[in-house]
């Protein structure tokens, strides 16, 4: 998933997530940055990553 350029604070499931619930969700809350956080756990930790280092990632393991 590519960043997008501009910010949302609503987070998005991954459409890779199972039946289970073992669900990685984003959002961008600056239009230069990336959070992810675990669904399983709303209210716990969210990693940020700058957008060119996301998207260097994602196109890294396609």
């Amino acid at each position: 998933m590519a960043i997008r350029q501009e910010s949302t604070h609503t987070w998005t499931k991954s459409s890779y997530s199972n039946a289970q619930s073992a669900c990685v969700e984003v959002r961008t809350p600056s239009a230069s940055s990336l959070a992810v956080r675990d669904s399983k756990t709303p209210e716990g930790a969210a990693l940020a990553f700058p957008a060119g280092v996301w998207n260097a990632f994602v196109e890294s393991v396609k």
